[in-house]
């Protein structure tokens, strides 16, 4: 692996399953990155520290997950010009809300991205990251494209096997 220009940050290594897919993407279109549990209340410190020097040591795209008060996305925001994308962990009593609520109200001037919670949420966060990188990467353009038209695909092969399935020419 090369110097990672995507950096994936959890609240808790718990959080590390809900997280797999993005991960999975990044491999799966060959992006280098690196994982990191981080803190925004137990280890402040530290995310200050990786997130201000994150671009100078190659780094192009934030994503920062966290569930309950889910501030990670914010406190990365606010030390770093890179785009950040907040991911909203799905846990404890409100089922994610609270942590898409925190993610999603930042103040005007501190911007995140936010992806919804859930499943599906960390693979579009990488997905997004994948769109951002491919603004200034053909190879990542291209696979971006390749990708697109082999979901395409997949639907209308689906929809081909249902109109079999129920007798429809």
């Amino acid at each position: 692996m090369g110097q990672p220009i995507v950096a994936l940050l959890m609240g808790s290594k718990s959080d590390l399953p809900k997280l797999q897919s993005a991960i999975d993407t990044l491999k799966e279109f060959g992006i280098d990155h690196t994982v990191r549990i981080m803190s925004a209340h137990r280890t402040p410190d530290a995310v200050m520290d990786f997130t201000s020097n994150a671009a100078a040591n190659g780094c192009k795209v934030i994503m920062a997950a966290a569930g309950g008060a889910a501030h990670l996305a914010g406190v990365v925001a606010a030390h770093t010009t890179l785009p950040v994308i907040g991911i909203p962990i799905e846990n404890g009593a409100f089922q994610g809300f609270d942590a898409l609520l925190a993610t999603v109200m930042m103040p005007g001037g501190v911007p995140v991205a936010t992806v919804g919670v859930g499943s599906g949420g960390a693979k579009n966060a990488a997905l997004l990251a994948v769109r951002i990188l491919a603004l200034s990467d053909s190879g990542i353009l291209e696979k971006l494209e390749i990708f697109r038209c082999t979901q395409a695909e997949r639907v209308k092969s689906a929809d081909a096997d249902l109109q079999l399935e129920l007798g429809n020419n």
